[in-house]
């Protein structure tokens, strides 16, 4: 029994060491999960009963104050998103004259937490969504307040993320109030973060939101991640103890949401922002050049339908040759040369026959009038 006890530990030990240096186990873990996967859904299925039971046995009068309650919170919710679709109207209008990306709503997703590390030390969440969803890896996660964390481990129908909180966790993060830039890190308590290396002068005090930067092309810029709880200066020391609150339940939160960022590079994103206002200054050009493009498209029209009248300039060489017969041909070659002078460019070749045709006619009518 001591013997077979001792090999289970050493081979124990082998398969640690091995998934920990290589990447032979990493098939055979990411088919386990599929296993794994039911086990989780089976042990959560105790929560999901219970819960459906007491929503079916909850009381009228509870509800009926939720009600009132969702729709209090809805007409202000509207409210704000009235101002928030102006704000983003404006916002949109300023990138295209910048020139840059108009990104201001990512693709998300909803998924939901179906189980934790158990490992004290490392705080990390599975959820219902893997490599088959499209999920990728670095792929930010948050919850209904803030970031929460960003995807470390991929399986074909799971993931785990990474939270905020975890020892080796940073992000970079900006004041909201004045745009300060700091890095936020992780301290192993899901209810505490703390700024690295922020100057003891530096502007940033308690109530302060601290916001995603979006340096590092990982996170989007702009989500909330923590307030400010509490700013140490000592005189003694260069560098400011700044702790902090994540805004996101990390130990709350059920349902989450993965955020497909953009992943182009900042020149892609700037010449693809170009063409759209080349396009966009095309299209509002369009009903103003379709007047003008057909003005001188008329005179194009008329223009080559001018060599069709001086088809008929043979009528003065037919009136040259009739010039004894009527006294009236002498004011026809008279306008026939007005027309050429207007068509100048088109008539050449015929206006050469044309110049024999009234030299004759005008000698023709000087020996009538002396006559």
């Amino acid at each position: 029994m001591g013997v077979r006890l001792l090999v289970l530990v050493v081979l124990s030990v082998a398969v640690m060491v091995v998934d920990a240096r290589f990447t032979l186990l990493k098939p055979v873990r990411s088919q386990m999960s599929l296993v794994l996967m039911q086990s989780y859904w089976i042990a959560d299925l105790p929560e999901r009963l219970y819960q459906g039971v007491a929503s079916q046995f909850g009381s009228r009068t509870e509800l009926a104050a939720e009600n009132e309650k969702l729709k209090t919170e809805n007409l202000l919710l509207q409210g704000r998103l009235q101002k928030l679709a102006a704000l983003t109207e404006q916002n949109v209008r300023l990138r295209e004259l910048l020139n840059s990306s108009a990104l201001v709503n990512e693709k998300v997703e909803v998924a939901e937490l179906i189980g934790m590390d158990p490992n004290p030390f490392t705080h990390r969440i599975i959820i219902n969504k893997g490599e088959r969803d499209g999920v990728v890896l670095g792929q930010p996660v948050l919850d209904a307040r803030g970031l929460m964390g960003q995807v470390v481990e991929l399986m074909p129908y799971t993931s785990r993320v990474l939270l905020l909180t975890d020892t080796t966790h940073s992000i970079p993060v900006q004041v909201n109030r004045n745009g300060l830039r700091a890095i936020a890190s992780g301290t192993g308590n899901p209810e505490r973060l703390e700024l690295r290396h922020v100057a003891d002068t530096a502007d940033i005090k308690e109530g302060d939101l601290l916001v995603s930067s979006g340096l590092g092309q990982r996170f989007p810029a702009g989500y909330p991640v923590a307030t400010v709880k509490e700013v140490i200066h000592d005189s003694g020391q260069p560098f400011a103890i700044v702790r902090a609150v994540p805004t996101a339940a990390l130990n709350r939160s059920r349902y989450l949401l993965l955020v497909f960022s953009d992943g182009r590079s900042p020149e892609e994103r700037a010449a693809d922002a170009a063409q759209q206002q080349e396009s966009l200054e095309r299209q509002t050009a369009d009903p103003s050049a379709v007047p003008s493009a057909t003005v001188p498209g008329a005179t194009p029209a008329t223009t080559p339908n001018k060599p069709v009248v001086p088809a008929t300039v043979p009528k003065p060489a037919e009136t040259g040759h009739s010039t004894s017969s009527a006294p009236a041909a002498a004011p026809v070659p008279a306008a026939t040369p007005a027309r050429p002078a207007a068509s100048k460019p088109a008539a050449k070749p015929q206006a050469r026959p044309a110049k024999p045709a009234t030299p004759t006619a005008t000698p023709a009518a000087p020996r009538e009038r002396e006559e």
